[in-house]
């Protein structure tokens, strides 16, 4: 005779922890709170506005504000998340952040959710994705085992989607504003001279071993040509370089060595035409041969 077998429940546990209730509790009185606190100090947007503009003038952030790398052969640009968040601080009622939901250890990989929510309109956006434990090398990816490297990992994959959600919850003409004005914050320099400025970059780059002829090269003027925006893209280069979004051979490739290059330039054929500076005809030596 069969007897019935016993399924396993997949419901939740009947009781929960102290502290599990605590924290579901204060949870909900914080969205609460959020709630009639944006509804009784909505955001004045002349004074964001300008709150957004004196932040983004200070050269700190604009130094920060954008990031470059390599990918299928082009460059691409855009805004960083350090942007993101201090615009975001300047608009008021809005809440983002990263939540690791579930780290699977067996399978090496880790569930995250990003999120941003502008409180006083009602308007979220969120995106939840799977961050693997590995990193790219250049022979493959890498396994991460570290406690530590596999938090960075996390992290530096979830910045991007903070970044993004905050954008997708902040008015576009807001958005377009900040980046407008970090771009002019790093053409003017702080207020430093341009020659000033040309000098310190030279004088940067070469400290990554870039010398000002592959400088030149990309620009494609020499260095008493550089204009305030050539400063400003090399500052955004020269801090994706530090960050390790970009390698500097990406950016300022190397010049290839010819066969000419090594073997040497032909000497030129001397012609009735080669003369001296002191108007001498330039002839070849040619070998005394002795007379039989």
């Amino acid at each position: 005779m069969n007897q019935p077998v016993q399924l396993p429940s997949n419901s939740a546990p009947a009781r929960i922890g102290q502290g599990t209730a605590v924290e579901q509790s204060r949870a909900i009185a914080e969205v609460q709170a959020a709630i009639v606190v944006a509804q009784q100090c909505p955001r004045d947007v002349p004074a964001a506005v300008a709150a957004m503009r004196t932040a983004c003038e200070q050269k700190a952030l604009a130094d920060r504000a954008f990031f470059r790398y390599s990918r299928g052969g082009s460059n691409v640009s855009g805004p960083t998340v350090h942007l993101a968040r201090e615009i975001a601080l300047a608009w008021g009622n809005i809440q983002y952040g990263l939540v690791e939901m579930r780290r699977d250890d067996e399978f090496g990989q880790s569930e995250m959710q990003a999120f941003a929510w502008d409180v006083e309109r009602n308007a979220r956006n969120s995106s939840t994705f799977i961050v693997p434990h590995k990193r790219d090398v250049k022979g493959g990816p890498k396994a991460l085992v570290d406690l530590r490297d596999i938090y960075e990992n996390n992290a530096n994959n979830g910045a991007r989607r903070v970044r993004e959600a905050i954008f997708a919850v902040l008015p576009l003409w807001y958005v377009e504003q900040a980046k407008d004005i970090c771009n002019n914050t790093l053409a003017k320099g702080g207020g430093v001279p341009l020659p000033t400025r040309i000098a310190d970059a030279i004088k940067a780059f070469d400290g990554l071993g870039i010398n000002v002829d592959r400088i030149e090269s990309k620009l494609g003027r020499p260095q008493g040509k550089w204009t305030d925006h050539d400063l400003a893209q090399l500052q955004v280069i020269y801090q994706s370089i530090q960050r390790g979004e970009v390698s500097r051979d990406e950016e300022f490739p190397p010049e290839r060595v010819t066969a000419a290059d090594l073997v040497g330039n032909k000497a030129k054929p001397v012609t009735d035409d080669t003369w001296t500076a002191d108007g001498a005809q330039d002839w070849p030596a040619v070998a005394e041969v002795p007379t039989p």
